[in-house]
């Protein structure tokens, strides 16, 4: 008599399966854009040609089995998670500060980017209302364009599947997937325009073949850092230092629920803070994430422990396969039969094509004015990641400043803390505007307000 698990069971398999089908994809896609130049000039990365591809062969497998290539749940599972794990490696890098020349560029960034929400929010609730009247489309879909387009996949699936649940909008979850990947396609159009501009007015020089970047042994062994391989791999105790962030993040997520649940916050607590607390997962696995690695250098200076644990070369590889991971399952968890419905691909299309172009002009302008001394590097890294991620932004940055010359790859960086200060009010009205179309009118006076007030603050604030 057998008990417990059968490891031929299918359920022991599906996850390793799954997460197998989604590397290969992204390998495929790599070969691809080594392999074919005319691949390579769209500058889409590997994640996102890897998920369409596999969005593809899904569809072509349902249509002769009948049944999907993937547990839909586990693709969406991984997205979701692949974002806060994600963060939580970023926020345990050790980072050099910021040059006193450049200091203010950072805060000037970081206006930019809640400016670049909040014009993507006014232009997408704007539509969605106004199709809401014509066509009967759910009226707060344009709430999830600054989510899909300025924070990505993870964010957009986490509002796309909230709206779903809890406001009645159908293929929510697959509208925000959708639209973040369309995010990557606005990246790379609007990013190859730009760069043909610069390039017939003499400003891009033409490059050889990108070099790879060599690892100098001191990215990998820092100086009184734990050692590569003791009792415990160094990429061990990386790991071990993300799960316990995210762990944190979650306890408290866990705990600010239950106080939630107890209904002493009434219907704000059920409808408006419930959702932010789970759908900013990033931001708590952030904050904790920060924590950890402060508590660690405190344990130090105490001499409790002798060496530095946290290697930053090793966790922007950690966050680098974490995000990897989020964009191909993002991409491949889109259910296209949603696209047999006009409710969806009007709004669809219209806000994916108004976001992009919206935000192109006004990142050129504000990079011209306020950026004078590298305006083109500032607009390729914003805009890149502003329509897709952090990391199409860095490809673009690239092609015009392939060393990292000037501050912009840093302002990315730097800018965060500010981000998520300015960007606070609008985070609350992701769950406000939504519920009816009375919210979502307020919220759009609310984020056209905090737009002038933001740019007023950028345009006025001279430079040193």
């Amino acid at each position: 008599m057998t008990t417990g698990t059968n490891f031929w069971d299918h359920s022991i398999w599906s996850f390793v399966v799954t997460l197998t089908i989604l590397l290969l994809a992204m390998l495929f896609a790599a070969i691809l854009r080594q392999r074919f130049a005319f691949i390579r000039r769209f500058m889409i990365p590997s994640s996102v040609l890897g998920g369409f591809l596999i969005l593809i062969v899904g569809f072509i497998v349902q249509q002769i089995t009948g049944k999907p290539l993937f547990d839909r749940s586990l693709l969406e599972t991984l997205t979701y998670h692949g974002l806060g794990l994600g963060f939580a490696a970023m926020s345990l890098r050790n980072l050099d500060r910021q040059s006193k020349e450049y200091k203010g560029d950072s805060f000037r960034t970081s206006l930019s980017v809640v400016s670049s929400y909040l014009i993507q929010g006014i232009i997408g609730l704007l539509l969605s209302l106004l199709l809401f009247y014509l066509i009967g489309s759910f009226f707060g879909s344009g709430m999830i364009l600054p989510m899909g387009y300025g924070q990505g996949p993870g964010q957009a699936y986490n509002w796309g599947r909230t709206y779903e649940n809890l406001y009645g909008f159908e293929d929510g979850t697959s509208f925000g997937l959708t639209v973040a990947a369309m995010g990557f396609i606005a990246s790379s159009i609007g990013g190859i325009i730009y760069l043909n501009r610069m390039r017939k007015q003499g400003l891009l020089a033409e490059r050889e073949d990108p070099q790879h970047q060599a690892v100098t042994p001191q990215q990998i062994q820092g100086d009184n850092e734990i050692p590569v391989s003791d009792s415990i791999d160094k990429l061990t105790v990386q790991l071990a230092l993300v799960f316990l962030s995210y762990l944190l993040a979650y306890l408290t997520m866990r705990g600010l629920n239950s106080l939630i649940e107890t209904g002493v916050l009434g219907k704000f607590g059920v409808n408006t803070l419930q959702p932010l607390i789970w759908g900013f997962n990033f931001l708590f696995s952030t904050l904790f994430g920060i924590l950890v690695k402060t508590v660690f250098r405190l344990l130090q200076k105490k001499g409790v422990i002798k060496q530095h644990f946290t290697n930053t070369f090793m966790q922007d590889r950690i966050a680098g396969f974490m995000f990897d991971v989020m964009v191909v399952a993002s991409i491949a968890a889109i259910n296209l039969s949603a696209f047999t419905h006009a409710q969806f691909v009007l709004p669809l299309a219209l806000m994916c094509i108004g976001g992009a172009v919206l935000t192109y002009i006004y990142l050129n302008y504000f990079c011209r004015k306020l950026f004078p001394d590298y305006r083109h590097e500032a607009f390729l890294s914003l805009y890149g990641m502003l329509t897709g991620t952090a990391s199409t932004g860095v490809i673009l940055l690239r092609e015009a400043d392939p060393r990292f010359a000037t501050p912009a790859a840093n302002n990315l960086v730097y800018q965060q803390g500010y981000a998520i200060l300015f960007g606070a009010p609008l985070m609350l009205l992701m769950g406000f505007g939504a519920q009816k179309p009375v919210n979502a009118w307020i919220t759009l006076g609310v984020m056209a307000v905090m737009l002038v007030i933001l740019n007023f603050i950028a345009f006025h604030r001279k430079k040193k």
